[in-house]
Parts: structure tokens; sequence; C-alpha cells
């Protein structure tokens, strides 16, 4: 069985690099700190499964996920965050391994993924319980001296500001003191991007787009070269290209 490993943190590529080669019959092909360079090997070097970190930059793992050439490789899923559990699902994942991963469960993953390609028609994914299946619509950020609630359906784009985010929304601004970080970990990926340092847009609210720019709201907002290719992608994998 082939595989590749994609993971921005090289101790993390290192480890299950390492607990590859402790399997016997498993054979890496590649492993990638850069998303997009794994991306490109992917589509013209297939592999069994894909071991795939959620939280990357330009490029998250589940947007990575959907780009990814079908019929595909299983994706195993490996991130420090479980709130991604209910999505990885909807991507039919074959497993979802959570940081620190200990040899031990790499092999139950591994093992999974041997059965589901010897089964005669693709294995699916048992549904997630019913009170786990209903996504977050909302998020809260500080605001002030109180925790405000911002709907996802009402953002338009957010702004870095030096320590503090501006959210745009359909109803007005929102000034938080808040990291693009933590906020992209809570944003579903399927309808969020970072186009730019500064800048992270709602993917349903772009207008147009022209050279190098997307216009939100009638404003123009720039894309930034280290974001060029990522942003293409996923414009491309949501039909917008």
């Amino acid at each position: 069985m082939t595989c590749a490993i994609l993971d921005d943190e090289p101790l993390a590529l290192e480890l299950l690099a390492d607990y590859c080669a402790q399997i016997p019959g498993l054979e890496l092909k590649g492993q990638f700190h850069e998303a997009l360079a794994g991306l490109a090997f992917l589509q013209d070097n297939p592999v069994d499964v894909v071991f795939l970190d959620i939280h990357m930059p330009r490029l998250t793992g589940l947007q990575l996920a959907q780009l990814l050439p079908q019929p595909g490789p299983r994706v195993v899923f490996t991130t420090a965050y479980d709130q991604y559990a209910v999505r990885s699902y909807d991507l039919n994942a074959a497993d979802y391994l959570l940081k620190p991963i200990a040899f031990e469960r790499f092999v139950q993953a591994v093992q999974k993924v041997r059965q589901q390609l010897a089964a005669p028609a693709p294995a699916a994914i048992a549904p997630a319980p019913a009170e786990a299946t209903a996504a977050p619509d909302a998020m809260f950020v500080k605001n002030d001296h109180r925790l405000q609630r911002v709907a996802f359906d009402d953002i338009l784009y957010i702004e870095g500001m030096k320590e503090y985010l501006m959210i745009y929304t359909t109803s007005g601004k929102v000034l938080t003191l808040q990291s693009f970080r933590r906020v992209e970990e809570v944003l579903p990926p399927e309808r969020f991007a970072r186009i730019h340092k500064s800048f992270l847009v709602a993917l349903n609210r772009i207008e147009h787009i022209e050279r190098g720019k997307v216009q939100i709201a009638g404003r123009l907002l720039p894309i930034g070269d280290t974001y060029r290719d990522a942003v293409t992608a996923v414009l491309r994998a949501s039909n917008m290209l």
C-alpha cells in the first residue's frame, strides 16, 4: 500500500514518516510541508492513502481533499483540533487522527484503510451521531467587554489591523482583538479563504475577479502573491473559475 504525508509541522511530518517506515507493506511515496506542492505531486502520482493535516497555511487540508483527483486516494486527516470531525465525515475520510498521534492509533488507521481497499466496494464511513451532525453556523468574538455572535452567512470579509481584526458583515462592522489563525480554525474552510496576509473573504460574496483582486461589497481586495495559487485552486473547487 502506498501513501503520502502532508503536514506543515516538520516534527509531525518526521513522526508520521517514522511510523510509516515501521509498518510492513506501507510504502511512503512523498512527504510535503506545503499543501500546493503535495497536491501537484498527487495529481501526477496516485497513492492509496494520504495522511493529511487539516490546518495548513493558504490551503487547508479540507480544501485540498476536495481538489484531489477522482477516484482519489483514501484520506486520513491528522489534526490537533477535534471540531473538524463532522466535516471529515462529509468528505468520506477513512479516519481522523488527533495529535499527538500514538503509534498504536496510527496502525489502526492503516488497518482500516487496508480493509477498505480490500472490500469489493468502497466502504462508507458510519454516520456521525445525530447530536454531532449539526455544524456550527456562527462564531463568538470579543467585542468591547462582551462576546458577540457573528453568523457565518453574514460575513463579507475580514481585514487584519495589526493585533485586531475588522469583520465586515451585511449589518455592519465588528472590531475584535483576535488573530487570523484563531478565526481560520473556526470558519468553514469550504466557504472562506485567506487571499492576502491582511484579508480573508467569504467565497460566496465575491462579486468579480480582476487583475489579481476580488471585489466584495463594492470594495476591491488584493490577492497576495503567496496566496495566488491557493486562491485559484479554491475558486476552481468551488466552480467559480
